[in-house]
């Protein structure tokens, strides 16, 4: 009972949690203080396996402000690699139902451990319906929005959770601190983004920092190396094979040509653990029993 597992993505942590083994409900408030870096176990996320009916599993992906999370790449990867070395599932391929769809994860097995993971992500769409994106009915690819006194060329794309792509020449830490929040919560987007800034470096290779929806600044981010790999090739500037590199490592992203994506990544696990005693009772000290 309140066992987890913490494990990263290129440096994007989460845990993981069996909704059916836990004795406190998962509030706002007691996910931001399991996320909390000091008062918690300390993580970009909450992963936590939940029924399905649709898919052999379900995930909740749970933010560290408290909100809820469509899709999340690194959550996928790590949450597969769960299933399969704590006792979930023999099979080296199944399905995950998730807020953002249901996806196919396929593992890579070496030695009992899983040390990448492949995850067909979905379909990208830039129809402002669905991403969504304020205004008329269009694609939004390369339009223009004024932040701060900055004018930013910008494709915004859903892979089953949003996306704002701005293109640049420089890529700096603090400048995407300093946008990601403003353009992550713009009138533009009602339900708010994720920021990424991608640098082009090759027909096949593009750099890139992140701004998570619900996180902030991120090391790697799944979902968004998907939305930019997808941009890249809506705007003509890669091919459909692309190495999306971040601060935490690279991915390979795989666009076809009905926009449907492949993602291939790296995961590892940190460790694992019951929660302890008195962190339970100052979770349940904030109503979340």
């Amino acid at each position: 009972m309140n066992g987890f597992v913490k494990s990263h993505g290129l440096g994007n942590d989460y845990f993981v949690l069996d909704g059916s083994r836990i004795s406190f409900g998962l509030t706002p408030e007691a996910i931001r203080l399991l996320c909390d870096r000091n008062y918690g176990i300390g993580s970009d996320g909450i992963l936590l396996l939940v029924p399905s009916v649709r898919a052999d599993f379900g995930l909740r992906i749970l933010n560290p402000d408290g909100s809820e999370a469509e899709k999340s790449g690194n959550g996928l990867r790590i949450f597969a690699k769960y299933l399969y070395e704590h006792g979930h599932t023999d099979n080296k391929e199944f399905k995950i139902d998730t807020l953002g769809g249901v996806v196919t994860a396929e593992l890579e097995v070496r030695d009992g451990r899983v040390p990448f993971v492949t995850v067909e992500m979905g379909t990208a769409t830039f129809d402002s319906r669905l991403i969504p994106v304020t205004g008329d009915e269009r694609e939004v690819v390369n339009e223009e929005m004024r932040i701060e006194g900055e004018v930013l060329r910008f494709t915004a794309v859903s892979v089953g959770n949003p996306h704002c792509v701005v293109f640049t020449e420089k890529l700096d830490e603090g400048y995407t601190k300093l946008l990601g929040p403003l353009i992550e919560t713009a009138a533009l987007f009602p339900n708010r983004t994720n920021v990424q800034f991608a640098r082009v470096l090759s027909r096949d290779a593009v750099e890139i920092m992140i701004w998570e929806r619900g996180a902030g600044y991120t090391l790697a981010s799944g979902s968004s190396s998907c939305a930019v790999a997808a941009a890249c090739v809506k705007n003509g500037f890669t091919d459909s094979t692309v190495t999306v590199s971040m601060p935490g490592g690279e991915l390979g992203i795989e666009i076809r040509e009905d926009w449907s994506i492949k993602m291939r990544g790296a995961v590892e696990e940190v460790a694992y653990g019951t929660l302890s005693g008195d962190l339970i009772e100052r979770i349940k000290s904030l109503g979340a029993e």
